[in-house]
């Protein structure tokens, strides 16, 4: 079962928009506007990331909206962990669609982390809200050992470390 959308505060709306429409390809298909029940009110902006209406995310563009003057919109940072623990990760069809992603990201004049992870390979960039954002194609299958591992994980510290990533690189923007 997937999520049906996920939903965030936004700083900059026209930036949000720019960066998920017109350097994602999400496209802007809803607003929702009215009051917040403890006061003010909001935008709610949906942006169609399956073309069947079944995945969106969305943001909120809040107004007069106590307690929230001086919010901070990156999720790593306010919950004061570093920017890679809570980030956002999109599919990639496949290794060619990751690629694409990744010229289009250098074009748009960002910066891509790139990471073979050994059973998936992922690209990072920042949103306009400063928010870890990920594109990533699984390119291995999973084992027993796989789970064993996890499930043992989950109870004990004593496991060793996973292998490093294969590869790590830093593409620079594009100049024109």
């Amino acid at each position: 079962m997937a999520y049906h959308h996920l939903a965030m505060a936004a700083a900059d709306m026209a930036a949000i928009h720019n960066f998920y429409e017109t350097i994602l390809g999400f496209e802007l298909v809803k607003v929702e506007i009215g009051p917040v029940p403890d006061g003010g009110w909001a935008k709610h902006f949906f942006y169609r990331m399956a073309g069947d209406d079944s995945c969106f995310i969305a943001f909120w563009e809040l107004h007069g909206v106590p307690g929230c003057e001086n919010m901070d919109t990156a999720l790593s940072r306010a919950a004061g962990v570093p920017d890679q623990i809570n980030h956002i990760a999109f599919n990639a069809s496949d290794l060619e669609n990751l690629r694409q992603r990744k010229n289009a990201w250098q074009s748009a004049g960002l910066t891509v982390l790139e990471v073979d992870h050994n059973w998936c390979r992922s690209i990072y960039t920042k949103d306009p809200n400063g928010n870890m954002v990920e594109f990533c194609v699984t390119t291995g299958a999973f084992s027993a050992q796989d789970r064993d591992l996890a499930l043992k994980a989950l109870t004990s510290n004593q496991v060793s470390h996973s292998e490093p990533p294969a590869s790590v690189e830093i593409h620079r923007p594009k100049s024109d």
